[in-house]
């Protein structure tokens, strides 16, 4: 979009024009449409997982081969966030997200119709691939629209839109399963292909991306159209500039103002996803191994999923009152405790509540992560830093799939690999603690040489 420059020579920095915009229906309808993207990449995600039992029966797979098709999606989705993080940095935020709903839409519902399990494991990472770009693009794009002091509690809704997902996945498997098999399950992936368009429609440029690419006219009048839907009125003014400089590559991340911060989001993100995804993909048959009836699992899935939503809502509200760094470290510990609490308790009722503060915990402990990460980055990097972070969720998740299917094959119980994930958790946490800088209440950069310089 373009417009004319706003009459006057005062100049503003886009943070304050985005503060003087506020929050309002622009950004309500802006998370609508990243919710229910966001929504539908956890339907995609966790889909397979629900799926799992029946496509081993139905190709009698061993457990660890079975773990090599969930394995597949993440593989894919590695690659996803690397390739479609960085370049989003060069083609711009809604470009990227709109590729990236596409090739997930059109690959996940191809996955459906495979006709061995080495095509749908193909099929899986060329979905992965999408979803991988998709995740990370979601929130950096929103977080490019938000004033400060509102940041991390929409951030933390946004990825509540993930226990949504997580619900209909499993309503849908606790309903198609049973009765009609896998393939009409993941068949409705083709449901995403209708958020491209929606998404192509609602969503402009990120006026943050659009000042960095020296595009201040265009950036002005989005800020503006965000403005009047808010209610609002912009001062007569135009954006202050930022000198061009040469492209900043994946190098950046690691120098001395930002390593601890990316040595930091590389060991959470891998930790909670090894700990995440080694339970969540293998959920049906740990509840199967503590004694409950096949279908029935469906049943507390449904009931685990639920439980996420207040885990999100109460992490938006510590986020912005206790801060991201203490609400992130404290949320990860938990999930350990309780993750080896589902292994170790006896009895339905306990064995069901500690699983279902596992999940509460987990999923508050992720909205705060994903609300923390687009805020530790300039927005040069943002989605960069954002998306090789994310990366480092998708080399863990393709491993919890393969290494909990051996565990779960070779162990006597489901102490051992629930112990490895508790780790996992926990180790999270304590790193998040050492390493990790407050963000709440400041403002975010637009550049590298605008971030303070590490001590």
């Amino acid at each position: 979009m373009s417009g004319p420059a706003a009459p006057s020579n005062q100049l503003y920095d886009v943070e304050d024009v985005i503060d003087r915009a506020g929050v309002g229906p622009f950004q309500r309808r802006l998370l609508a449409v990243c919710g229910l993207s966001w929504a539908a990449d956890a339907a995609e995600v966790l889909v397979i997982s629900f799926a799992l039992p029946a496509i081993r029966q139905e190709w009698g797979l061993s457990p660890t081969e079975a773990g090599l098709i969930v394995t597949a999606t993440f593989l894919g989705m590695l690659a996803g966030a690397w390739f479609w993080g960085t370049i989003s940095d060069y083609i711009g935020r809604r470009t990227g997200f709109v590729l990236t709903i596409l090739i997930f839409a059109v690959f996940g519902t191809l996955a459906a119709f495979a006709p061995s399990p080495q095509a749908l494991a193909l099929l899986r990472a060329l979905t992965g691939f999408g979803l991988g770009g998709a995740l990370p693009l979601d929130f950096s794009l929103f977080a490019e629209f938000l004033p400060r002091q509102n940041r991390g509690r929409y951030l933390v809704i946004l990825e509540s839109f993930w226990a949504l997902g997580t619900i209909i996945a499993a309503g849908l498997a606790w309903l198609i399963v049973p009765a009609y098999g896998w393939r009409p399950l993941l068949a409705t992936s083709a449901v995403a292909a209708l958020l491209v368009f929606w998404v192509r429609v609602r969503v402009p440029e990120s006026p943050r991306f659009l000042v960095t690419r020296g595009r201040l006219d265009e950036a002005w009048a989005i800020l503006e159209r965000v403005a009047r839907a808010n209610g609002r009125q912009l001062p007569p003014g135009r954006l202050l500039p930022i000198p061009r400089r040469p492209k900043v590559t994946v190098a950046a991340l690691w120098r001395p103002e930002f390593w601890r911060i990316t040595l930091m989001l590389w060991v959470a993100w891998f930790c909670i996803s090894l700990a995440y995804y080694g339970v969540f993909s293998w959920l049906p048959q740990l509840f199967v191994q503590r004694g409950f009836a096949f279908v029935q699992t469906y049943q507390y899935v449904f009931i685990l999923a639920l439980a996420q939503l207040p885990g999100y809502f109460s992490a938006a509200y510590l986020v912005e009152v206790w801060g991201r760094r203490p609400t992130l470290a404290a949320y990860l510990a938990a999930s350990g405790i309780f993750a080896y609490l589902f292994a170790a308790v006896v009895g339905d009722l306990w064995i069901v509540a500690a699983a279902v503060l596992m999940s509460f915990f987990s999923l508050g402990a992720w909205g705060a992560l994903y609300a923390y990460t687009p805020e530790l980055y300039p927005t040069e990097i943002r989605t960069t830093g954002m998306g090789w972070a994310s990366g480092m969720t998708r080399l863990a998740g393709s491993i919890a799939p393969t290494l909990g299917g051996a565990l779960l094959q070779y162990a006597d119980n489901i102490v051992v690999p629930l112990t490895v994930w508790a780790a996992a958790f926990i180790v999270g946490g304590a790193v998040v603690g050492l390493l990790g800088v407050e963000t709440r209440g400041k403002p975010l950069a637009d550049t590298v040489e605008a971030v303070p310089k590490a001590a």
